[in-house]
Order: structure tokens, then sequence, then C-alpha cells
């Protein structure tokens, strides 16, 4: 297992303090009206840090911040117009607090920490926060990935998942592995630049299972299926930009009818479906229907663990869902069983002395 030290890496924190600074006294100034994105806080941090240490930090150890590649030549309008809003942004909220670069350099670490940042999730993978950590930044991607990263604190540590052989490349995986190879290999080109050819993507031998179709006296047409797959990504598209403004009813309603029309192709364990039955779950843990939201996590464990990779975090996640929603209803032995189904999983990607393990194994035996 290898700790990798994140951009406020905890040999750092000590010397932070001007950045909590330059925080505080932005939101200070707007007070309620103080709402930079992740990616502009995460750039004016770099900055920051990049004033007070002009050397090579302790998470540059391998690879500095500007030594990222940006992919510059390939954005295009839209893309460029994104950093564009984002440059506006560090100016309206930080100009007061904060000495930058011109607006070519700008546009370029925009490019280079869009590229080149992290999500750091919780046990659950629900959204925490963004951060950079270089050095990690190195591995390539691979749809079969040998290593997890996972992250304690302010560190990124990098476990194996499987054995690796010495002089053997390390691969990470940048994207949710869940999808069939055409729509992984569009996320990747979108927000990366770049296709994978590992075997996965050349082999393609998973997709017929993740596009799994209904088993029927007379089966849909091929081309019945491929416009049931165009409708399927159209809708992810649609639910995802109607979380910002619909309520939670609405979007069950989205999730309820998409559900029941792609049905009548698509096996339950068809991955559009699961992506759907995961958000309808999630709709119903936010209202506190723990229920309806027990329902769509027991459809979705199976196909979840055929699906992904070992010792995958989002199966990882489903079990502890599924486990925290058994002890709430009161069914002890089976929320007994996924709590460590979860723990087995987390204990290779996470590491046995993770405090998130600790907090598992105390609901246990609170239980």
């Amino acid at each position: 297992m290898l700790k990798l030290v994140g951009v406020l890496g905890k040999q750092e924190e000590k010397e932070d303090w001007p950045m909590h600074k330059l925080e505080c006294a932005s939101m200070c100034t707007f007070g309620q009206n103080w709402h930079p994105s992740e990616t502009v806080r995460l750039t004016a941090r770099i900055l920051a840090k990049q004033k007070t240490h002009p050397e090579r930090t302790q998470s540059e150890k391998l690879l500095a911040v500007r030594e990222f590649e940006s992919h510059l030549d390939k954005l295009d309008n839209e893309k460029r117009e994104l950093i564009q809003n984002d440059i506006a942004a560090l100016h309206h909220f930080y100009s007061k607090h904060l000495d930058y670069p011109d607006n070519a350099a700008l546009v370029v670490l925009f490019a280079q920490v869009n590229c080149n940042g992290f999500t750091i999730e919780d046990e659950e993978l629900s959204h925490l926060g963004s951060a950079i950590f270089p050095d990690v930044a190195l591995m390539n991607h691979s749809c079969c990935p040998n290593v997890i990263v996972t992250y304690k604190g302010t560190l990124a540590e990098v476990r194996a998942v499987r054995e690796i052989e010495p002089g053997e490349e390390i691969f990470s995986s940048y994207i949710d592995l869940l999808y069939p190879t055409e729509d992984r290999n569009d996320r990747l080109r979108d927000s990366y630049f770049f296709s994978c050819d590992c075997r996965e993507c050349t082999t393609k031998e998973k997709d017929k299972e993740k596009l799994e179709i209904c088993k029927l006296n007379d089966p849909p047409s091929a081309e019945t299926v491929k416009d049931m797959i165009k409708y399927a990504r159209n809708v992810i598209e649609e639910f995802r930009r109607a979380k910002h403004y619909k309520s939670p009813s609405e979007l069950l309603e989205i999730c309820e009818l998409s559900l029941d029309k792609m049905g009548a192709v698509f096996e339950d364990s068809n991955v559009y479906m699961l992506h759907m039955m995961y958000q309808a779950m999630g709709v119903c843990l936010y209202v506190q229907d723990w229920e309806g939201a027990l329902c769509y996590g027991q459809k979705i464990i199976r196909p979840y663990s055929k699906h992904y990779p070992s010792y995958s975090l989002n199966v990882a996640s489903m079990w502890l869902k599924l486990g925290r929603l058994y002890m709430t209803l009161k069914n002890r032995t089976a929320g007994v069983k996924a709590l460590k189904r979860a723990i087995a999983i987390m204990e290779v990607a996470h590491g046995k002395d993770h405090p998130y393990i600790s907090e598992i194994k105390k609901e246990l035996e609170h239980h």
C-alpha cells in the first residue's frame, strides 16, 4: 500500500492558516452570497499555496502541479467558456485576497485542475469535496484497474486489489466502471481526452451482460434495443439536470416512469435500469422512505456485484447502505450480514485501520 499526501498534506497543515484565512476573509465579505464552485475554491487554494510555497511541496515529489497535462489544444468552445466563467468567479470571490497570474495562465491552470482533480467521497460514496494529489495523478487509467485510491484525512492511499508483478504498470480507474464500453469511452474522451484500450474495452466481454435484454418469446428487434439505449442515455442526462431544480416527488416520478418504459425491453440487471434504480433509491433516502430505498437497494446489489470489478467501492457502499437500512427497519440479522459484506471489501480497499471500518464495527456492536 502506498500513501501519498494531497495538495494540503498533514505535513503542511500547520502552515495552512493562510489558506483558511483566504477563504474566511472571502466568506466574511460575501456572507450568504458566497458560493464559488468547488473547482474555483480548489484553484484559489492552489494559487495561494504556490505563492507561499514556490518550491515543490510534499504532495509534488514526483509531479508538480505546474507539470500537469492541461489538454488545452483539445478544449472545445463550450469547455473554454466554462473555464472563463470559473475565472470570472475566481476574480469575483477572491479579488481582494489573492494575486492572480494573467488570463492565459489561469485558463491553463483550470484546465489542469479539470483533468487532474479527484472527487473525495465518504464511505457511502456521498460527495465531500475535490482535491488534487499530484503524485497519484501520475497513474494511468484502466477499466481493469489493479489498484484503488481511497482517502484518509488529507492522505490519498493507493492499494492493490490483485497481485501486481514486478515491473507491471499501476492502473487506477478515472471513471465509474458500471457502464458498457461505448459509454465509458465517451466519458473518458469528454473528460480526459483519450480512449481506453484495456482488455475490458478491447474484448467488450461484459457488455452483453451489462446491456441484458428481456427474455421474451418475441424478443425486441435490434432497432428497438438501439432506440431504448438512446432513450436511457437521454433520461440519465435529463435526471442529472433535473436534480438542480425539481422536487423529490418529481424526481422519483422521472425514475419510475423511465424504469417502467425501459423495463419493457431491459432486464432489471441492465446497467441503465440500475442507474435509475440507484437514483430512485437516493431520492427515497433523502425523503426518509426507508422501505422504498431498501426495495431498490435489494434489486441493485446482486447485479452490482456482477458488473463491477472485485473490491469495488460501489459494491461496498451499496452493502453498507443496505446494512444500515436493515438495522433501521429492525432486521438485525440481514443488517449484520450486509455490513459484514461491506467491511470485507473495505478492509481491502481502505485498509483494516481506516476510521470508516472502525465506525461500522461500532454500529454492529451497538445493534
